[in-house]
Parts: structure tokens; sequence; C-alpha cells
């Protein structure tokens, strides 16, 4: 806890839930914009008949760092939730989850129609609802992912994850339905990301209570101080 004249600065999130949540909107916008490209080439190399250029191979690249950094952050962050002291406070969401009486209430503040209920975790259920639906969706996307992976790398990890990810394929119906389950999910994302940016500067202009200010500098003020 901080205080200063006006309000009671709590600490919300820790430096590694931070670090977590901005390399994964770093490696997000880079898989989608690479993922467009992959699927759809929108920019064409001057035609050459010097190999030098490999454009294609290069967004390629850039798609595969970016989806085995953000494997790795989601490894980190799903340690983060379970093991790490400070974010205990994630895990007290669990709770507010199953509570009706707050969903109603957290619905009806969100309707403008009373004020935001006291909740003991992090997250209000509907956020808590949407995280969850949003690691799975990251989940089936990853694992989606790693079987396209497998096709064009047959060496080293590839080959290593070869053989599962060929079940995985065939429990999927095939090679065209792992990639437009892939893309699905892609468009998921896409539309999380934008509710998730609408709803964080929603709960900022109407708490007032630096919300949008915690996941960078970790604290918000939950109430004024009167003393």
């Amino acid at each position: 806890m901080k205080n200063d004249a006006k309000h009671i600065a709590e600490y919300e999130f820790s430096i590694g839930y931070r670090l977590t949540h901005w390399i994964r909107a770093l490696s997000i916008v880079l898989l989608v914009v690479s993922g467009f490209y992959i699927a759809y080439v929108f920019v064409s190399p001057v035609v050459t008949n010097e190999p030098v250029i490999f454009m294609n191979a290069k967004w390629r690249a850039v798609h595969m760092i970016a989806a085995f950094v953000l494997i790795a952050v989601l490894f980190f962050k799903l340690y983060l939730f379970v093991f790490d002291k400070q974010s205990r406070k994630e895990l007290a969401s669990i709770g507010d989850f199953f509570n009706i009486k707050i969903w109603i209430e957290q619905i009806k503040y969100y309707l403008f129609l009373g004020e935001h209920p006291h909740i003991k975790g992090v997250y209000n259920p509907l956020q808590f609802a949407s995280y969850l639906l949003f690691y799975i969706v990251m989940f089936v996307i990853c694992l989606t992912g790693m079987v396209l992976y497998v096709h064009v790398y047959h060496e080293g990890l590839g080959g290593l994850f070869y053989e599962p990810m060929r079940v995985v394929e065939v429990w999927m119906g095939g090679l065209a339905n792992v990639r437009e389950i892939h893309h699905i999910c892609m468009w998921v994302i896409m539309i999380f990301v934008l509710a998730h940016v609408y709803m964080a500067i929603f709960n900022a202009v109407k708490g007032k209570n630096g919300a949008m200010d915690a996941i960078i500098s970790g604290y918000k003020f939950p109430q004024e101080n009167n003393h």
C-alpha cells in the first residue's frame, strides 16, 4: 500500500504479470499481420532473377518466432497464476466467478444501474469468463499452429512433435480443417482484443480507479483517502 493526499494506491499486478501482458500483446500483433500475409500475400517484391528476397520466408520466420514467444509467455503466465504469491488475487477471482450475486451486481454496473460490486479477486465474473474463453482459444490456436508447423519444419522441434501433432490433425479432420480452425481462432482473438481494450477504457473512465494505469505501473487506486 502507498498513500498520498487523495488516494490509496494498491499494488495489483506484479512485474511478471505486466511483462507477460505486453509481450503477449506484441506477439499477437505480429502474428496477426504475418498470418494475414502468409494466408494472402498482400505485398509482392519486385520480380528479379536473383534469389535474395525471400519475402514470404521472412514473414513466415516472424510468424514462427512470435508464435514460440507467445507459447513461452503463456506457459509462464500459467506458472504465475498457480504459484506466484502476487497472483493470489487472480486465483481469488474463481470464487467471485461462482457468486451469482456478484454476477447480477456486475451486469447492473455495466448497465449504469448500480455500483461496482465488491470482489475478492482481480477480475469480476464477466472478465474472468472472457479471459477463460480467451486462454482456451489461445490453447487451440497454438495447438493448430504446431500442427501446421510440423508440416513445414521436419527436423529438430518439428521432428520431435511430428507424430503427436499428426494425431491431433486426424482428430480435427485433416490439415484443411486444422488451417480453418486456426483462422477462426485468430478472428476470435482479434474480436476479444477489441472488446478488451474497450472494456479496459470503460472501466478506467467509469471507475476512476486507475485501472489502465495498473497494467503499466502495477498500482490501482480503489478508494479515496479521506484522512
